[in-house]
C-alpha cells in the first residue's frame, strides 16, 4: 500500500464522521420541527380514538363518577341487538345505492358537460349548488318537498294523474328516499372531481388517437379517458364511500330512524345511544365498529385497488 493511500484513510474517516454528524443534526432538527404537529395529532386524533376504544370495554355512562371494566360485554350485547343489525343493514343499503349511482352519475354528467361547446361553467355551478349548502338546511327543504299533503313532489305527481306517497313514513320507501337525497348531494362534488381529471388528460393523446384512426365514443373512452382517470376515480370511490357511511344529517332531521327503525343508520344509532339514552360505553363500542369499517375501506384501497391504478 502506498504512502498516499495510507495517509488518505484518516481524511476519509473524518469526512464520513462529519457527514454522519450532519445527517444526525438534520434528523434531530426534523423531529424538533415536527414535534408540534405530532403532539397535536396525538392530542386530537390518536388520543380520542384510544379513549373511545378503552371506553367501549367499560360500563361508564354519561354522568357516572366511577368506571368498571366489563370486557367484551358491550360487544356481546351489540351482536344480539336487533336494532344494531337493522342500522348496519340500512347503512350498507344506503352505501350500496349512493356509492355507484353518485360515482357513475358524476362521471357521466362530467363527460356530458365537457362535450358541450358552451355553458360549461353554468352547468358545473348548477350541479355544485347542493354541495355548497349544509346538508341539514337542505334536509329541511326536502322535508317540505316530500310532505304528503302539500309537498311539491306530490303536487307535481298529481298533475300527471298519479297519487303521491307518504315518502318519509313508509318503511318500504324511506331508505331509498334518503339514498336519493344522498346522491343528489354528492353528485355535484363528484362531477367537479371528474371534471378536474378530464381537464388533466393531455390533449396529445387524443391527437394521436385521431392519427391512428381510433373512433370517437366508447373506443376512445376505453383506450384513453378511462385509464387516465384511474387516480381520480380511486379518490372519488374512497371519499364517496366514507361520506356515505357517515350518513347522519338527513336521518336526524327527516326521520329520526323511523318508521320502526326502517331508516336507522350506524351514526344515528350511536348518537341516540350516547346522548339520548346516555349509554356512553355502548355508543363507544358502535363507534369502534364504525372506525373499523372506515379502516377496512382504507386498507382495501391501499392493498388492492391502488395497485391497479395507472399514475
Amino acid at each position: 500500500m502506498s504512502v498516499a493511500s495510507v495517509t488518505s484513510l484518516p481524511v476519509k474517516n473524518t469526512v464520513l464522521v462529519e457527514n454522519m454528524s450532519a445527517v444526525s443534526r438534520e434528523q434531530r432538527s426534523a423531529w424538533l420541527l415536527s414535534l408540534p404537529a405530532i403532539a397535536l395529532m396525538i392530542l386530537f386524533l390518536i388520543g380520542p380514538i384510544l379513549s373511545v376504544i378503552a371506553l367501549s370495554f367499560t360500563n361508564w355512562q354519561l354522568g357516572m363518577t366511577n368506571i368498571n371494566w366489563v370486557g367484551l360485554d358491550n360487544y356481546r350485547e351489540m351482536i344480539g341487538d336487533s336494532t344494531f343489525w337493522k342500522a348496519f343493514n340500512n347503512t350498507l343499503m344506503y352505501v350500496g345505492i349512493v356509492l355507484p349511482v353518485s360515482v357513475i352519475g358524476g362521471l357521466l354528467v362530467a363527460l356530458l358537460v365537457e362535450t358541450r361547446m358552451a355553458g360549461k361553467a353554468l352547468y358545473r355551478t348548477l350541479f355544485f349548488l347542493p354541495v355548497m349548502g349544509t346538508l341539514i338546511a337542505m334536509s329541511i327543504v326536502w322535508e317540505y318537498i316530500l310532505q304528503p299533503d302539500f309537498g311539491l313532489l306530490n303536487m307535481v305527481l298529481s298533475k300527471f294523474g298519479m297519487s303521491g306517497e307518504n315518502w318519509l313514513n313508509d318503511k318500504d320507501t324511506v331508505i331509498y328516499v334518503l339514498a336519493g337525497i344522498g346522491v343528489w348531494h354528492q353528485l355535484g362534488y363528484n362531477l367537479i372531481l371528474f371534471t378536474s381529471g378530464l381537464l388533466a388528460i393531455p390533449c396529445h393523446l387524443y391527437e394521436a388517437a385521431d392519427m391512428d384512426g381510433v373512433p370517437h365514443g366508447w373506443s376512445r373512452f376505453q383506450l384513453i379517458t378511462w385509464p387516465m382517470l384511474g387516480p381520480i376515480t380511486l379518490f372519488v370511490l374512497v371519499i364517496t364511500s366514507i361520506k356515505a357511511f357517515q350518513v347522519f344529517d338527513t336521518v336526524a332531521v327527516l326521520t329520526q330512524g323511523g318508521p320502526g327503525k326502517s331508516s336507522e343508520v350506524l351514526l344515528h344509532l350511536m348518537y341516540t345511544e350516547g346522548f339520548e339514552f346516555f349509554r356512553t360505553s355502548y355508543a363507544a363500542s358502535i363507534t369502534v365498529i364504525f372506525l373499523f369499517i372506515i379502516l377496512l375501506i382504507t386498507v382495501i384501497k391501499i392493498r388492492f385497488i391502488d395497485k391497479r391504478v395507472h399514475y
